[in-house]
């Protein structure tokens, strides 16, 4: 085959880019149509995209009078090679498929997976993508979160608020119990079933800690945990309890 200008080469490179944009959409829409989860919608157009263009490639290729049968063979030896180097990439891939069957999330949960904490944007071929809390997009590979703990957030209804107080070791534990268990019915958000509840939960050398409990939807778990501190705050500092002092005792060697 002769080789042609490149000028047909642009032309047959943007008409198939084109092609490319109306068959991603149109199997979108296809999906979305039979009510296919978002999360299994960009799994699917993603590997589609990624056919469509390797064979746009071969076809400008074609078009430039390079055998695409010989460019084939050396791809599909460079990629056997690449394989073994990368086989990581494979792992990957077969986690990605297992999470797509399995669904331990789907996109806008709220998780904890391969060490990071967002919500779920995508998840792809190779790597799930997340939106961190701070709003920082982090790609986690596949295999990475399927080999770990993950955490979903978004599947129970609601969802537990620990809020600690520390109280000195002169301070009515009875009363703060109280008055952290009427506070946790005030608290934005807060559900009642199951009840706020306060207790003791641990000791230290100032005095005893005690844990308010509140549990809320996931959605407002900050506003509940920064709104209930705030309201603590302000509630013992109304009810004169006496500061925490931490007590250090040193012992003479002499």
């Amino acid at each position: 085959m002769l080789p042609l200008c490149p000028s047909l080469a642009i032309l047959v490179w943007l008409i198939g880019r084109l092609v490319i944009c109306i068959l991603l959409k149109l199997a979108r829409r296809a999906l979305e149509a039979r009510k296919v989860d978002s999360t299994t919608t960009r799994y699917i157009v993603t590997g589609l995209r990624l056919v469509l263009n390797i064979l746009l490639v071969l076809m400008v290729l074609g078009v430039f009078g390079i055998e695409t049968t010989i460019f084939a063979a050396l791809l599909a030896a460079v990629g056997v090679a690449i394989g073994v180097a990368v086989s990581g990439l494979l792992a990957h891939f077969a986690a990605g498929l297992f999470m797509l069957m399995l669904r331990p999330f789907k996109v806008g949960d709220f998780v904890t997976a391969g060490g990071v904490s967002g919500t779920v944007r995508e998840l792809g071929m190779f790597h799930t993508k997340l939106d961190t809390p701070d709003n920082v997009l982090t790609l986690v590979g596949n295999n990475t979160i399927f080999t770990g703990n993950i955490e979903n957030f978004s599947v129970n209804p609601y969802r537990r608020v620990l809020l600690p107080v520390q109280l000195a070791n002169s301070a009515d534990h009875r009363q703060a119990i109280a008055l952290l268990e009427d506070l946790g019915k005030k608290i934005p958000n807060v559900v009642m079933d199951p009840a706020p509840s306060a207790s003791i939960s641990e000791f230290k050398s100032a005095g005893p800690v005690v844990t308010l409990a509140v549990f809320c939807h996931t959605d407002d778990y900050w506003q509940v945990f920064y709104d209930g501190n705030r309201m603590i705050r302000e509630v013992f500092t109304e009810a004169a309890f006496p500061a925490a002092m931490e007590q250090l005792q040193v012992v003479s060697s002499a």
